[in-house]
């Protein structure tokens, strides 16, 4: 009875601890377990670039919860900007690589926030409403990707659009930050409102190195021609403002001005042609008896008479587009929301998309001496042209000025197509509005309704040392519609240099000609077929002095170049 006693006197003691020390040991060994799976799932799934982790989208993350970046006095500031740059010399294509898709790939910086070394930020109004929904739209875009190393093309999310709200010098230095900057090669930069007072220039004044600039404002002597691309300046009532399409044809008014603080000259000249027209011609100014606001913008006024702006502009045929203190104006974007035919004069301005589009079918362009000669220039166009440009400005705004979006979108696609020239849109596709395709109703006679397209003609331009002069060859050439493959890289007998000897080349070896013969065979082989095809008639007017028989000579005749 005792030793039960004792027994159960330090069994009841004994167990618990035992049972403690058992407990802490494995709730510790199952943390360091836990723990260790899920810093390996970390490892395996968090990014291995800091420069793709961090999303710049506000629908995440706010302006304010950003990064703050402090830029030192002495950080390096880039150069002003090469004026010579073109695709060929200030752009890596090797990069953009090939794809199936022929598309390009474009990375975004991570947002974040610049200020100079006392915490005063290069901008002063951080990220706009309008450059977030452009990078938002963007980043939805199949153009997008969030892998740094895929990438072709880069945007950086700092705002460069509107210079008033910039500090050229610190939002330099800040481009000059960012990783991949590498002097502004494929770096992409967006810009409506460039320049500043007095002289106002027309492109951006922020050091950009080598960078793509997408401007606004862009006249002849900043724009870098097949570089470089001319945007709207966006208008913020295209967000706002919801205009139905008007159907083509006459209106209330012939000529209608709606620009205000416009140059006095110009303001006196159309005084005097609305003195010389009477009730053809509506001009509009800024309301002198309303308070200023967002309500007196929407207005417009003529002899105490308040108009609805831009309601109004659908009253007329044509609509005027002056320059005002910089060449980019927002009116133009409102005018194709109306559906009015934009009457432009502004010497040296680079209209937006110019490259793409064929403006001579939705707009009127005339040098701004004649303005005087407008009215009598704008009655000779027939009234059925007329209708057509009306219905080109509407579906050119519709397209290409409508939103942020469409901006972005379309200069993407136009850098798209410089870099795939073979995959890229044609001349149609870009100013053709699309026309109505019934599915299910086919031919009555089931037979096609227009003969089927030919093959086309592939074009052979021959070159030497003229860069410049070959590319725009190119670009002319590439506009002909029947146009299937252009070839160029130049013919080896034109080549004339005295000092070159040739001891050991290749094609001096007799057996050349059979080893590549046999790479050809090889690659063929690999490839699945033979991309090689027998040539039956090659008609090259260069060949009218070569030793050739005449009948391959398609112009023996040419005479001397």
């Amino acid at each position: 009875m005792c030793a039960s006693g004792k027994y159960n006197s330090r069994g009841p003691a004994l167990i618990p601890r035992m049972k403690i020390k058992h407990r802490i040991y494995y709730i510790t060994l199952f943390s360091v377990v836990l723990l260790g799976l899920v810093a390996t799932g970390m490892f395996q799934f968090w990014p291995h670039s800091i420069e793709s982790t961090a999303d710049w989208t506000l629908d995440k993350r706010s302006i304010h919860d950003a990064p703050l970046i402090r830029l030192p006095v002495s950080s390096p500031i880039p150069e002003r900007g090469d004026l010579s740059c073109r695709m060929h010399t200030c752009f890596d294509v090797y990069r953009c690589g090939y794809n199936p898709k022929n598309r390009i790939k474009v990375y975004i910086y991570p947002l974040q926030r610049f200020a100079d070394e006392l915490g005063v930020p290069i901008s002063s109004t951080g990220l706009s409403r309008e450059y977030n929904d452009l990078l938002s739209a963007i980043s939805d875009s199949d153009f997008y990707t969030d892998d740094v190393t895929r990438a072709c093309l880069f945007i950086p999310s700092i705002d460069v659009l509107n210079q008033n709200s910039l500090r050229i010098r610190e939002t330099a230095q800040a481009l000059a930050m960012l990783p991949r900057w590498d002097k502004g090669m494929n770096h992409l930069l967006f810009n409506m409102l460039p320049g500043g007072p007095p002289d106002y220039n027309t492109a951006l004044d922020v050091p950009r190195d080598r960078a793509l600039l997408a401007g606004g404002g862009f006249s002849t002597w900043t724009y870098r021609q097949g570089y470089d691309i001319s945007i709207p300046v966006y208008s913020p009532l295209s967000a706002d403002v919801e205009l139905p399409e008007r159907q083509p044809g006459p209106r209330r008014y012939f000529i209608l001005s709606s620009q205000t603080a416009i140059h006095r000259e110009y303001r006196a000249e159309l005084e005097r042609l609305k003195e010389e027209n009477g009730e053809a011609l509506l001009l509009l100014d800024k309301c002198s008896n309303l308070s200023q606001g967002a309500a007196s913008a929407r207005k417009r006024c003529y002899k105490g008479q308040v108009y609805d702006y831009p309601q109004i502009l659908q009253e007329s045929s044509f609509c005027v587009v002056l320059r005002g203190a910089r060449l980019g104006q927002a009116t133009l974007s409102d005018v194709l929301q109306a559906g009015c035919v934009p009457v432009i004069l502004a010497d040296s301005y680079i209209l937006p998309f110019s490259e793409v589009l064929d403006w001579k079918r939705a707009s009127v362009v005339i040098p701004e001496e004649k303005l005087s000669e407008m009215y009598t220039i704008l009655k000779s166009i027939p009234h059925r042209q007329v209708e057509e440009m009306q219905r080109q400005a509407r579906w050119f705004w519709d397209a290409y000025f409508s939103s942020m979006k469409a901006v972005g979108l379309t200069t993407l696609q136009i850098i798209n197509d410089r870099i795939y020239p073979y995959a890229a849109r044609t001349y149609e596709q870009w100013n053709n509005p699309p026309v109505v395709k019934w599915s299910s109703v086919n031919s009555p006679l089931f037979l096609p309704l227009i003969p089927p397209r030919a093959p086309g003609f592939t074009a052979v331009v021959l070159t030497y040392d003229r860069v410049e002069s070959l590319f725009r060859v190119i670009t002319e050439i590439s506009k002909v519609p029947s146009l299937a493959k252009l070839l160029v890289v130049t013919p080896r007998k034109k080549f004339k240099c005295p000092e070159c000897t040739a001891i050991d080349g290749l094609s001096l070896d007799q057996t050349h000609m059979v080893e590549r013969s046999e790479c050809i065979n090889k690659f063929a082989s690999v490839f699945g077929t033979m991309p090689l095809k027998v040539v039956e008639h090659r008609a090259d007017p260069v060949l009218y002095k070569d030793d050739f028989p005449e009948k391959l000579k398609s112009f023996p005749n040419i005479g001397s170049l």
